[in-house]
């Protein structure tokens, strides 16, 4: 009997314990989960006014961006461009990746209508010596417009300026080169909002963790005005508005193995910071280097936010594996906004000097949409087949 009453008293003991241990679990985890929440409306917020179409960005020169919306031919125009029957020649930084195949897709698309044949497509692997060659032999073809993207604003402004000099069109993507002004050496610059994406990826990442954790910064070591913004995005927005958030160590990569350089770097990250608890990368195909390392390194619970929605990372937020979320450009409608561009150069009509496309947020919820929203096509069928419910 007294046996049994010392088991009573044992088991009524424990189950208070329990019940304690329940209630402090329950109050911890509802205070949590109120802060997430907080956390949450607060990046909501936030990108609910990118959404809207807001553009965060200022051009490489510090001009007020137009909207693609703003830059337009009548049919008159366009009767007229055709008539010239004008040559293009495409210049690249590199090639290859999602965002260059598209924007140079939305590009022919456009010269079609317009009746301008493109002649040749470069890709200068992100050699600045190799553009310059790049724009050497493609000005010996002697196109009426060059499109392109200056690895280099230094190093290659004085073959730019030559070819303005032999009248050519210029168009340039994201950057311009040093010296250059629209209006003189070139129609305009078309981008994305490079900064907002930034400020996107931090938001993103803010929802992902709680607004709290250790953060390793994956950056662009070059002068290339793109990716500076979007560092800047990113590091202002979470040194701003998300305090508990910090960043404890960056590194820069300068490519043109861009993934393994990456690699390497949050390989580095996580072995000095084994509590890590994000990383950002600054585009796609450094944020595979870091999918890669953080599986090499068992961390399946690292979060990754990045920016440009390439084929990898919409498997990786399709499949709800790693990365939390990302700040798209649009680059086919870029491509199509630089086309319309060349031809107020061939019209010799007035163009904005900046025009740019709002970010495009991206997470888990909207990936198969946004994919069409950015490329003008379904999805792949492995990112469709990825997806999880």
């Amino acid at each position: 009997m007294k046996r049994s009453v010392l088991g009573s008293a044992t088991v009524m003991a424990a189950a208070a314990a329990a019940l304690l241990v329940s209630a402090c679990s329950s109050s911890s985890s509802s205070g949590g989960g109120s802060t997430s929440n907080k956390i949450t409306a607060q990046a909501d917020a936030a990108l609910k006014k990118i959404t809207s179409g807001a553009v965060l960005s200022k051009g490489p020169n510090g001009e007020t961006a137009s909207p693609a919306s703003a830059v337009t031919l009548t049919p008159d125009e366009i009767a007229k461009v055709k008539a010239m029957k004008a040559t293009a020649s495409i210049v690249m930084h590199y090639g290859g990746n999602d965002w260059a195949v598209a924007q140079i897709a939305g590009l022919r698309s456009e010269f079609g209508k317009l009746g301008i044949k493109v002649l040749t497509v470069t890709d200068a692997n992100f050699d600045e010596g190799k553009q310059v060659s790049d724009l050497e032999t493609v000005m010996a073809q002697h196109p009426k417009i060059i499109v392109s993207i200056p690895t280099d604003p230094v190093a290659t402004a004085s073959q730019y300026r030559k070819a303005a000099a032999a009248g050519i069109k210029l168009v340039f993507m994201d950057n311009v080169p040093k010296g250059m002004k629209a209006g003189q050496g070139y129609v305009s610059v078309v981008s994305a909002d490079n900064y907002g994406n930034g400020v996107v990826s931090a938001h993103e990442m803010a929802k992902a963790i709680g607004g709290k954790g250790k953060i390793g910064v994956i950056f662009h070591n070059a002068d290339f005005f793109v990716t500076k913004q979007r560092h800047d995005g990113f590091t202002t927005t979470v040194k701003r508005d998300y305090r508990d958030m910090k960043i404890v160590q960056s590194t820069g990569i300068a490519g043109p193995d861009f993934a393994g350089d990456a690699q390497k770097a949050a390989d580095a990250m996580l072995t000095k910071h084994p509590d890590l608890t994000a990383i950002w990368a600054v585009w796609d195909v450094p944020a595979e280097g870091v999918m890669a390392a953080a599986r090499t390194a068992g961390r399946q619970d690292l979060v990754i936010t990045t920016e440009d929605l390439g084929t990898n990372v919409a498997i990786a937020l399709a499949s709800k594996s790693l990365v939390a979320g990302l700040g798209a450009q649009r680059p086919f409608d870029q491509g199509t906004t630089e086309a319309k561009l060349a031809a107020y150069g061939l019209l010799g009509k007035t163009a904005p000097p900046y025009v740019a496309l709002s970010a495009l947020p991206v997470n888990h919820s909207n990936v198969l949409q946004a994919w069409t929203q950015v490329y003008h096509a379904p999805p792949p069928a492995s990112i469709v087949k990825s997806y999880k419910k």
